[in-house]
């Protein structure tokens, strides 16, 4: 159990380290989905194709948007995106690398599900089934079966309780060479994805390292600022409720004295607290003006340094800095006359 909460603490402590996680656990998926399903062949001419093909793309792609829907910076990067340009202008750069980072955690789940049905074979067998060279691994003399007929026949070779041409060509034959192409096929793909993956992570510092920690650190920078912002609003929100809800029962114990019941009251003990949170911002107009002038016009990003020393004299007022005094020591002198 240690381990797992260990495990578990890495994938919290930042978002990059929550998405790779996301990513592994919908790869592990990838392949229990496949090793659970069912995959039945039609066996028929005008199907096969279809069938194996999609078995073997639409997954994948169904796996590359749910890879971008659990994807927290998803909404995040089409806010930056489609944002006014404000105070705050808006860097490509940043948001090319907040999609290809997202891009490549999302193609983790489709390169497994790929690899997995090609290594496995049944799809390219399917698929293709009607194109076995049966010059080469059959007897494709046979006198008693037209085009037509040898096409439906190669076309039940993924259905071996069915499969009526031994004469044609054996099944297993068949079976075993379109397999042979189908892994060699996968390993051909997971060596490419490799090699890919490999030149990314290797050659990229070499070239725009500098551009790369850029961008990174302001992706970084985008998506902590919306946890700050979004925290703030719920400590607002939590406050602006809290007073709200503390008025109405002071109202309500007004009106109650005013009829003659006298009620204990206790003022509340957070009150002001509460209020202090508020910033001033006490009704819904002015805090959905807030909210408008955050999406509209981000503050710059910019901080405002204190005054600093310039030449002999001190940037402001030119006057040098007060520094505070240290504090006195009071002593007490007690005369007695004798």
């Amino acid at each position: 159990m240690d381990k797992f909460r260990m495990i578990f603490q890495f994938f919290q402590s930042n978002q990059e380290s929550f998405m790779n996680g996301i990513c592994g656990i919908m790869a592990l998926a990838s392949t229990q989905m496949y090793s659970a399903f069912d995959f039945n062949c039609p066996c028929l001419p005008l199907y096969n194709l279809a069938y194996g093909l999609g078995i073997l793309l639409v997954p994948p792609f169904i796996l590359f948007l749910l890879g971008f829907v659990l994807n927290n910076n998803i909404s995040m990067l089409a806010e930056e995106w489609r944002r006014p340009q404000g105070q705050r202008g808006k860097d490509p750069a940043v948001l090319r690398y907040m999609f290809c980072s997202m891009a490549q955690r999302a193609m983790i789940a489709p390169a497994v599900w790929v690899s997995v049905t090609l290594l496995d074979g049944k799809c390219i067998t399917c698929a293709f089934c009607t194109s076995v060279p049966v010059e080469t691994l059959g007897n494709a003399s046979h006198p008693l079966l037209s085009q037509g007929e040898i096409q439906r026949v190669l076309a039940r070779i993924p259905c071996k309780e069915i499969y009526n041409g031994q004469q044609l060509i054996a099944n297993e034959v068949a079976v075993r060479y379109l397999r042979c192409i189908s892994q060699a096929l996968g390993w051909c793909f997971v060596l490419l994805m490799t090699t890919l993956a490999f030149l990314v992570r290797s050659l990229r510092p070499c070239f725009s390292q500098a551009a790369f920690l850029k961008s990174r650190y302001w992706s970084h920078y985008i998506d902590i600022e919306r946890k700050l912002f979004d925290e703030t609003c719920a400590e607002h929100a939590r406050s602006f409720a809290k007073v709200c809800i503390q008025q109405f029962f002071e109202g309500m114990s007004t009106d109650l004295v005013a009829a003659r019941c006298h009620l204990p009251r206790k003022a509340p003990v957070d009150a002001e607290e509460a209020a202090e949170k508020l910033l001033g911002i006490t009704d819904r107009g002015t805090m959905n003006t807030v909210l408008k002038s955050w999406h509209r016009c981000k503050p710059p990003l910019h901080l405002h340094p204190p005054a600093l020393p310039t030449g002999n004299g001190w940037a402001g007022e030119g006057q040098p800095p007060t520094h505070p005094s240290a504090p006195r020591r009071e002593t007490a002198a007690y005369y007695s006359s004798v």
